[in-house]
This record gives structure tokens, C-alpha cells and sequence, in this order.
């Protein structure tokens, strides 16, 4: 795993390997990541990265809020629940020296209770694929007042997903057996 571009373009990330079935940790591919990035700032969404506050949702190895980091992000707070995901995004953290400008939870993204400090603008959203967890993240994230208005999502998941109540479908590509969303919330 590697930063695709911007400030720390080129750097290779903590090794994982294939994955840590047991932890339920698959990678997103450097070119599945690299099309999202692409939708993000080419798809007409206004800029969504620069000056952003990220929550990564499902972090796993941390390399998407990485990348958001090195795009022009001003903050990312990780939420992984465990210890192997944990260790990874600490030493991700490091390896691109942003300490601070960056939060790790060790959270189950679907508790996550009440947000301290100022909403989100982007999300990324990771779950185990197949196991129902995105939605409710998404809910929790809202209930908790974690998102910002018109807070933009980008679910990856095995399969097409529907949005829930409360979040617009922007656009859904598919690269080999991922599935990439991008949602709005729409406050209420």
C-alpha cells in the first residue's frame, strides 16, 4: 500500500499483507482508492478533501484518511475497534508524521455515541463486506451528530447499497468486486 498523490505521494504505508481475515481487515486496493479520490475531486462535489475534517469510518489500516491527509485534509479521526487495525493506523499515523492533525478511536463504528468537537465533511465508510454494518454506522454517525450537513459518504461495500433514510445517492461505480457510493447527507 502506497499514497497515491499530494503531500506524501509515494509513501509506503505499514504492510498488512492479503488481509487479517480473523479481523476482518481487507485493504482497499491502491487503484480501487485511487478511483475514489478521483470521483471525490473530479465528480463535481466542490472541493470535498482541501481543508476537510475526515472521519474514517472501519479504518483498518488508516490509508484512506492517510491519503486524505496528503490531498489537503486538515483533520482525520479513525474509528477501529481492533487491536491489530489499531497498531496499523498508529504506525501509518507516524509514517506520515501527522499526529497532529489526527484522532484514533478504538470505537465499534456502529456505538459511536455522542460526537465531541466540530461535525465531519467527509466520510469514509469500510465495513466488513456483507455483514449489514454500513447502515448502521451511518445511522449511528447521525444520531450521534458526528456529520456535518451535506456531508459526503463514500461507502465501499461487496454489493450495490441502497441509502438510507436520511442520505442522497450522488454516484455508485463498480471496480472488479467492489462497490463504491458516494451519499449526501441531507439534514434535518
Amino acid at each position: 500500500m502506497r499514497i497515491i498523490s499530494g503531500k506524501f505521494k509515494g509513501l509506503t504505508l505499514g504492510a498488512l499483507g492479503k488481509g487479517d481475515r480473523a479481523a476482518h481487515l481487507r485493504p482497499t486496493t491502491d487503484r480501487v482508492r485511487e478511483s475514489m479520490f478521483n470521483l471525490l475531486q473530479n465528480g463535481g462535489y466542490d472541493g470535498p478533501i482541501d481543508g476537510a475534517r475526515v472521519l474514517d469510518l472501519f479504518a483498518g489500516t488508516g490509508a484512506l484518511g492517510c491519503e486524505s491527509l496528503s490531498r489537503g485534509a486538515d483533520h482525520v479521526t479513525f474509528v477501529d475497534d481492533g487491536r491489530v487495525a489499531q497498531r496499523l493506523i498508529r504506525q501509518n499515523i507516524a509514517l506520515c508524521r501527522a499526529e497532529g492533525q489526527s484522532a484514533l478511536l478504538m470505537r465499534n463504528a456502529t456505538r459511536l455515541g455522542r460526537r465531541i468537537g466540530a461535525p465531519f465533511d467527509l466520510v469514509f465508510l469500510d465495513p466488513p463486506y456483507g455483514m449489514g454494518l454500513g447502515e448502521k454506522a451511518l445511522a449511528a454517525a447521525e444520531a450521534g451528530n458526528w456529520l456535518a450537513p451535506a456531508a459526503l459518504i463514500v461507502w465501499e461495500e461487496n454489493a450495490r447499497q441502497s441509502p438510507p433514510r436520511g442520505f442522497q445517492m450522488c454516484d455508485s461505480r463498480r471496480y472488479g468486486d467492489t462497490w463504491v457510493h458516494i451519499l449526501q447527507h441531507m439534514a434535518r
